[in-house]
């Protein structure tokens, strides 16, 4: 409920209060709420587009801006994080790029290990630290 504080009045009935929305940091996000990091979709268009922009500044092609997402990603995605795949619980260990250009989380079970697209990857609730980046990714590859 970002941008709104409950208040009680004289007679202990909740009210409405507005207060002003927290700073945006350098790249216009806002600070994560309660310690958690940002919900993923939670972030605007223009949030997402300044992100993409951040990653992919000095790109040239697209194979290029993959690789500038996918270093972002692995820099400030908290790994190891468990979530659940078509049911299944899983641990996200890493990320990684294929040789295709696409980038992957890393999932193990026990001694099973899956590459799954993270355009695909269910996250959790609440989602781990960093993962704003895969919104951003999400958001770039359309």
């Amino acid at each position: 409920m970002s941008g709104v504080v409950w208040c009680a009045d004289e007679e202990g009935v909740p009210d409405l209060a507005d207060r002003s929305p927290p700073p945006l940091d350098a790249a216009g996000r806002p600070p994560p709420a309660d310690g958690y990091p940002l919900a993923v979709g939670s972030l605007s268009k223009a949030q997402l587009d300044a992100m993409v922009e951040e990653a992919t500044v000095d790109c040239y092609n697209e194979d290029e801006q993959a690789t500038g997402l996918f270093t972002l990603i692995e820099d400030n995605l908290a790994v190891p994080f468990p979530t659940e795949v078509l049911g299944v619980p899983v641990t996200v260990e890493s990320v990684d790029l294929t040789d295709a250009g696409q980038i992957v989380a890393i999932c193990t079970r026990d001694r099973a290990r899956q590459a799954i697209p993270i355009v695909d990857l269910p996250l959790p609730t609440p989602p781990p630290e960093g993962a704003e980046w895969i919104d951003a990714y999400r958001h770039w590859r359309g």
